[in-house]
């Protein structure tokens, strides 16, 4: 297993050169079951990786390595492209501002990001945050103050601000200390959420199998004891509760976190028989839905179809 990650994410930055949450508000407050059947397939995607929570029971999700988008509805169990992205972009984490109505999406293997507008469906904005081939942009949160990426093969976070008529603004770059900044692993840093005042940000690491907290203004990090997450990618958090995808471990892992955010107690491993190498989730009331990415399948994967399975959070 551990080889097999470290694969994947050698490759995917090799192939983008030749050549993805922050809860919303909304989606915190539905109630409801997963409908049937509990498998949404994302009509004529090559490839998946991302998702994000819109506005109610609305998600979108992407196609990691054409870059395009597509929404779905998690209540009515449906899908459909949404976004033709231009050509040599890429589609990794994503995440929502849906006060100003964008779409955040991290680049990947380009080592950009991309802002689109999620009423006209235009691209509004483009930051280019390293240099492809030693730059892997893995994942973003959006806070209130503007949209937090995450850099899997440097000790940083970009940071793209957004003013108050939801205008994002030039990026700034902020360097980490402490563990998140261990570089040790073939893929480090990897999801990112943050708390709702934006003071704290949780960050998943990779290589270290682990969960750290980084203060945005200094980028001083801490661990969060007891989260051990082996094959750690998207990670979803609400309130003091947070869930971990765990990708070539087929498992998504929910955790209670502690007032501090310094410890971790494990709730419950969710598992799916519908699972094939899940990377990202979103929440919608009691629903966790998760993307299959099937890198199982080869790199770029070669399944028939790729799919956000449904699961009782």
């Amino acid at each position: 297993m551990v080889n097999r990650r470290r694969t994947r994410w050698a490759v995917l930055p090799l192939l983008a050169v030749a050549g993805a949450v922050m809860l919303a508000p909304q989606a915190s407050a539905l109630q409801f079951r997963s409908p049937e059947p509990s498998v949404i397939v994302l009509p004529g995607a090559t490839s998946a990786e991302g998702i994000a929570a819109g506005k109610g029971s609305t998600f979108y999700a992407g196609d990691l390595f054409a870059g395009d988008i597509f929404r779905g509805d998690v209540r009515r169990g449906t899908a459909e492209p949404f976004i033709d992205a231009p050509a040599g972009r890429m589609a990794v984490g994503m995440s929502t501002s849906v006060r100003h109505d964008l779409l955040f999406v991290a680049g990947g293997g380009t080592a950009q990001g991309y802002v689109y507008n999620t009423r006209t469906r235009e691209a509004v904005a483009s930051y280019q945050f390293g240099t492809a081939g030693s730059s892997f942009i893995n994942d973003v949160v959006v806070t209130r103050g503007g949209a937090w990426f995450t850099d899997s093969q440097q000790a940083r976070l970009y940071f793209v601000p957004i003013d108050r008529n939801g205008d994002p603004g030039p990026f700034r770059t902020l360097a980490l200390s402490g563990p998140a900044a261990d570089l040790s692993g073939d893929f480090n840093l990897n999801g990112i959420q943050a708390t709702p005042n934006g003071r704290t940000l949780i960050v998943a690491h990779s290589g270290n199998g682990a969960l750290y907290t980084v203060d945005p203004r200094t980028g001083a990090s801490a661990a969060i004891a007891g989260a051990d997450v082996p094959n750690v990618d998207g990670i979803v958090l609400r309130g003091h509760r947070l869930w971990a995808v765990q990708n070539f471990s087929n498992q998504v892992s929910r955790f209670r976190l502690d007032g501090h955010l310094t410890s971790a107690t494990l709730e419950r491993v969710i598992t799916s028989d519908l699972f094939q190498i899940p990377t990202t989730a979103a929440l919608f009331g009691d629903t966790l839905a998760v993307v299959n990415a099937k890198f199982d399948t080869g790199l770029p994967p070669t399944a028939d179809q790729y799919e956000v399975v449904l699961v009782d959070a």
